[in-house]
C-alpha cells in the first residue's frame, strides 16, 4: 500500500531524514521507533503532504504522491493523527468529528461513521456537546483518532498516540488501535513506547539520526539485544 524510496527531508540546512526506504503492506500494522529527534515525526509529515521532500519518492497504492498536497491525500484515503492531537478547542466533540468528514458528501455514510466512532470510543458519545479544549489529554487523543476515522482512511498514520497519557488511558488508546486494525485498516505508528508499539505491530523499523538502522518482524526486534538495550531499558 505504501512504498517509500530514498526519502530525504530537510529543515533549512538540517537533513532531518536522510534517504530512507520502507514499505507498509495492506492490512499491516507497522511501527517506526527511535529516540527523540530521529526523524520519525518528520517522516509522517512528509507522507501526509505537510512537508515537501527534498528528494525521493512516496508511492501509495502504486501512485506517486510525493508532490500531492495534504487535502488530496485525505481524499485518497490517507489520514494523519498528529503529535499533540490538533483538536479544535473551541468546537464541540461532535463538530471536531464532523471536521474529519469535511470532504465527504455521503450523508448516510457520515451518520453511520458517527455511530461507529461513538461505539468505538463511548467516552466521546458522553461528551459530544462538550468543547474539545475542555477534554482531558486522553479524551483529546480519542477525539483526534475519531476525527481521522471520520475521513474513512485506508491508511492511518499515528504520531505518538500515548504521549503524556496515564497508563490506563494508554491502554484504552491501544485497544482502539487494535480494534480498527482488526477491522482491516492499515496503520503506520510512530511511538516512544517501543515495547508497546512492537507488541502491537507486525513489523518495525528503527530510526536513528534520520536513517533506518534496523528492520524486522516486531517479535524479532523485541528480542534484539540492541533494541532491548537502547529502547526497552534492559
Amino acid at each position: 500500500m505504501l512504498e517509500v524510496r530514498g526519502l530525504r527531508v530537510s529543515y533549512g540546512g538540517i537533513n532531518a531524514v536522510k534517504g530512507i526506504d520502507f514499505t507498509v503492506g495492506k492490512g499491516e500494522l507497522v511501527t517506526l521507533i527511535g529516540a527523540n529527534g530521529a526523524g520519525k515525526t518528520t517522516t509522517l509529515k512528509a507522507l501526509a503532504g505537510l512537508l515537501r521532500p527534498a528528494a525521493g519518492h512516496i508511492y501509495y497504492n502504486g501512485e506517486d504522491i510525493t508532490a500531492r498536497p495534504a487535502f488530496e491525500l485525505v481524499r485518497l484515503g490517507l489520514a494523519l493523527v498528529p503529535e499533540g492531537r490538533g483538536v479544535f478547542g473551541r468546537l464541540t466533540v461532535e463538530e471536531n468529528l464532523a471536521m474529519g468528514a469535511y470532504n465527504r458528501r455521503d450523508a448516510a455514510g457520515i451518520t453511520a461513521d458517527f455511530d461507529r466512532v461513538y461505539g468505538l470510543l463511548p467516552r466521546l458519545a458522553e461528551r459530544r456537546r462538550q468543547l474539545g479544549g475542555t477534554l482531558s489529554g486522553g479524551e483529546q487523543q480519542m477525539l483526534a483518532i475519531g476525527r481521522a476515522i471520520m475521513s474513512r482512511p485506508r491508511l492511518l498514520l499515528l504520531d505518538e498516540p500515548s504521549m503524556g497519557l496515564a497508563p490506563l488511558m494508554v491502554q484504552k488508546i491501544f485497544e482502539t488501535i487494535r480494534t480498527v486494525a482488526a477491522e482491516g485498516m492499515t496503520l503506520l505508528l510512530v511511538e516512544q513506547n517501543a515495547r508497546l508499539a512492537l507488541e502491537t505491530c507486525h513489523r518495525g523499523y528503527v530510526m536513528e539520526s534520520g536513517q533506518i538502522s534496523l528492520a524486522a518482524a516486531a517479535q524479532q526486534l523485541l528480542a534484539d539485544p540492541r533494541v532491548r538495550q537502547a529502547y526497552l531499558g534492559e
